[in-house]
């Protein structure tokens, strides 16, 4: 049976240390990797995706939660990097690693499993782990801009919804392909690779012509997430949604294809309308698909256990090894009669 939340032992201070820095690193990537395609949202800079999120949520999952100040080092070194630092900053920083620690104890609390072999785990991932806990961020981050004076009144609502959704965009869509590739210790059966040759390359043909297409063609990946849940279930199916979502959001920023002509709240509204459906779409169909695969498994086998015994049942009640006595030769009479 898979293991509840995962927690590699760090008490010695030299290896918790390292594993701290290491997610500093991690979050610090994955934060310049995500304002590369920031939006401009009533003077608020936002991402449409924010997948320092999904990283922290993954980290604390897998290495326990004394690696927490990595996240808040990782934090740090962002805001830092960019200009007009303030005061409001620090408590930026302080959303921005309470929110996936509140997602780390929240999913640890109802027994989350980081394989996601159920349709409860993703349930509880998109609710409790996304949804849920990114509300904190949002609500302090967006907060901090209007008592700074950086953000009116009147906007805060939109700007608010925009931090959100990017922040929960970066949880579905990151951390479950940070947990598939943790537990992956080896790579799929040869017989898989054509087969996975021809996603790739469907996937790679058919994206692209789906968000830069003018006619709005975005309704076109849906069949192939499908198929990549279908075939490779989580480790497809995310894969295929994190290509998207970013050639999406490039789309989005340049304002080609689907995008063209509209407005900055407009842009930000289609494209997290598009990346939460999709997300949403592949996670819990690939969970339905593991579930449903590994409660087959099971049954296939609790079958083949009780084919056994009835065979052993129907071979003679005589256990190997022991003769035959009296008793047994009246029962066996009785019930030939």
């Amino acid at each position: 049976m898979a293991a509840v939340v995962g927690v590699r032992d760090l008490s010695r201070p030299a290896v918790l240390a390292l594993w701290t820095s290491a997610v500093a690193v991690c979050y610090y990537a994955a934060g310049r990797v995500g304002l590369l395609r920031r939006l401009v949202v009533e003077g608020a800079v936002v991402t449409p995706i924010w997948p320092p999120a999904g990283v922290a949520v993954a980290c604390l999952l897998i290495l326990g939660m004394r690696v927490w100040p990595g996240i808040a080092l990782g934090a740090l070194f962002i805001v830092m990097s960019l200009p007009a630092v303030e005061l409001d900053a620090v408590g930026i920083v302080l959303g921005n690693t309470a929110a996936p620690v509140c997602a780390c104890l929240l999913l640890r609390r109802v027994g989350f499993r980081t394989d996601l072999g159920r349709l409860r785990d993703g349930l509880v991932l998109v609710f409790l782990g996304a949804l849920a806990a990114m509300l904190i961020s949002a609500t302090v981050g967006a907060c901090l801009l209007v008592l700074a004076g950086k953000l009116a009144g009147q906007d805060f609502w939109l700007v608010w919804l925009a931090w959100w959704v990017g922040d929960a965009m970066g949880v579905l869509i990151v951390t479950p392909i940070l947990l598939v590739l943790y537990r992956r210790r080896r790579p799929p059966r040869m017989g898989r690779w054509p087969e996975a040759s021809i996603v790739v390359l469907v996937a790679c043909a058919l994206v692209p012509l789906a968000t830069r297409s003018h006619a709005s063609l975005l309704f076109l990946v849906y069949p192939l997430l499908v198929w990549a849940a279908l075939r490779f279930r989580l480790a497809g199916s995310m894969l295929c949604a994190l290509l998207t979502s970013v050639l999406a959001t490039v789309a989005a920023t340049q304002r080609i294809g689907a995008f063209e002509r509209l407005s900055g709240v407009e842009v930000m509204m289609k494209l997290q309308a598009f990346n939460g459906t999709m997300a949403l779409t592949a996670l819990l169909l690939s969970a339905v698909i593991t579930e449903r695969h590994t409660m087959r498994t099971s049954v296939e086998r609790a079958c083949q256990e009780l084919a056994e015994v009835l065979e052993h049942l129907t071979a003679g009640d005589v256990p190997h090894g022991r003769a035959p006595t009296d008793t047994d030769e009246g029962r066996r009479r009785a019930g030939e009669t």
